[in-house]
């Protein structure tokens, strides 16, 4: 256990040490802060749920980002091998790869708490749907960051890495738009698999069982395959 609280402290310090994870963060309060402020100043809408449904699309696209050096910058600079003859299992190595590239994600998703606060002063915000649109964020983002090491356990460059990933987040947001190009039966499969239907209810302020368990899937999909990819390796 000590060796894996010091291994995720070493990736998670890796993390915030390098300019990336700080662009990233920058990037996603300013892009964020500036619809809130449009939807408070110029709408005057008291809600968050454009909110939650742009810090999704966001994650989307910057997950990637983020966890495309976990496995590959390690392989690339040789100290991948020596990483995985060290006394930690392969499944500890996972899961502080993980756990690091989430905290990321729970930071940028903890900092725009603050719009929150400013809705709770300002005015009288349903807190229902606000309560369940953190929880959908965070239940997205560990299936995001899982399935983005996963992606990068199977790779050797970073590019490659965030393209793919980039790609698979993508098909998976968008997948539910072909469901109605395609017969009864086919398009429940893909709106079964579709990020954006499951995000909606928690955006909408609906907690679902099977929307959890989605997520639940994803996250330990990710995991279990990575580690197989760190396996045969």
């Amino acid at each position: 256990m000590n060796l894996f609280v010091t291994l995720l402290r070493r990736e998670t310090t890796a993390l915030f040490v390098s300019p990336i994870a700080w662009a990233v963060i920058a990037v996603f309060l300013l892009l964020m802060g500036y619809t809130f402020t449009m939807n408070l100043f110029i709408a005057k809408t008291a809600s968050l749920t454009h909110i939650f449904f742009q810090a999704a699309a966001l994650l989307v696209l910057i997950v990637p980002i983020l966890t495309m050096r976990q496995f590959a910058e390690e392989r690339r600079g040789g100290t991948l091998e020596l990483l995985l003859t060290a006394p930690v299992p392969e499944h500890a190595v996972v899961l502080a790869k993980f756990g690091a590239a989430w905290i990321v994600t729970l930071v940028m998703i903890g900092l725009t708490g603050v719009y929150a606060i400013v809705l709770g002063i300002w005015g009288t915000p349903d807190w229902g749907p606000v309560y369940a649109g953190y929880v959908g964020l965070v239940a997205l983002s560990a299936a995001l960051v899982s399935l983005g090491v996963m992606v990068s356990a199977l790779t050797s460059n970073q590019i490659v890495a965030a393209m793919v990933t980039l790609g698979l987040f993508t098909l998976m947001w968008m997948v539910d738009t072909l469901a109605t190009l395609l017969p009864a039966g086919i398009d429940n499969v893909l709106i079964g698999v579709s990020l954006l239907a499951h995000v909606t209810p928690f955006a909408t302020g609906a907690l679902y069982t099977s929307d959890f368990g989605f997520f639940i899937v994803l996250t330990l999909a990710g995991l279990f395959f990575a580690t197989r990819a760190l396996g045969r390796r």
